[in-house]
């Protein structure tokens, strides 16, 4: 894929690979505008991100290759934010980086996408937790504190899926989306996972091109080897609902670019 703005360092702690590798994989793979948005740090869950000592380090680390690749490649700097109520941090909110993911993990602190805690589904009302992790999505939105929306229906990664039409479980998160000028990312790991599909859907793609919600593309790769994952069926996917044109950033402002 020409962009690819959701990848990980093993700063996060459940990546593996050295920066340079995931650089020369996507130089492999044709990406012209290539970023790393690794775990931003946060006092919650933080076995799974870096560490805020860590973050000079990270953003030193991801500039040396900008700088070092640039010929061959444009590398951007952005986190993926947890949105968590009285855990987001303005540390990583001012940090000088090109954009941030705002991506939602955790209903009511319970990591519902984590293979660690998927017994916990036989004991919960699936179309109640598909709204509530909808409403977090709008909450999200609604706080404009982030560029794009990460991987945007995540609840479906273990493909219990609600009874309800999901256009409607998300509809005013669509919305909010829309207002707040986000960008949703097209994102290859869902098909690395038990759902097997990109998120988001084609239900919701549909209703994001209703809307022209403009989009972008992210492998999400936490191995060198998935980077640029499976990125035809992405580009392809994106043009069957009307996109042409895919979003890339510099210091928080997105144009749109054909791909």
């Amino acid at each position: 894929m020409i962009v690819d703005l959701h990848n990980h360092t093993k700063l996060c702690n459940h990546a593996e690979g050295e920066v340079f590798e995931y650089i020369e994989q996507a130089i492999e793979c044709k990406t012209k505008y290539f970023g790393f948005s690794d775990h931003a740090p946060m006092n919650f869950d933080q076995a799974y991100r870096m560490s805020f000592e860590q973050m000079s380090l990270y953003e030193d680390m991801i500039l040396k290759v900008k700088r070092d690749y640039s010929s061959q490649i444009e590398i951007l700097l952005g986190y993926e934010v947890d949105y968590i109520k009285g855990y987001i941090d303005d540390r990583v909110l001012n940090a000088k980086v090109d954009y941030l993911i705002g991506s939602v993990h955790f209903i009511n602190k319970w990591g519902f996408d984590n293979p660690e805690f998927i017994r916990d589904y036989k004991h919960k009302d699936i179309d109640q937790i598909w709204q509530e992790y909808f409403d977090a999505i709008e909450e999200m939105a609604k706080s404009e504190l982030f560029e794009i929306v990460g991987h945007l229906d995540l609840i479906k990664v273990f493909k219990f899926l609600p009874k309800k039409d999901i256009r409607i479980v998300a509809k005013n998160a669509l919305k909010a989306i829309k207002k707040a000028d986000m960008v949703v990312e097209l994102n290859s790991s869902g098909y690395r996972k038990p759902i097997a599909e990109a998120y988001p859907s084609k239900l919701l793609l549909q209703e994001m091109a209703n809307l022209n919600i403009p989009i972008t593309f992210g492998s999400d790769a936490h191995k060198p080897e998935q980077v640029g994952y499976r990125s035809d069926e992405l580009k392809s996917l994106a043009k069957e609902f009307g996109y042409d044109k895919c979003a890339i950033f510099e210091q928080k402002e997105y144009r749109l670019i054909k791909f």
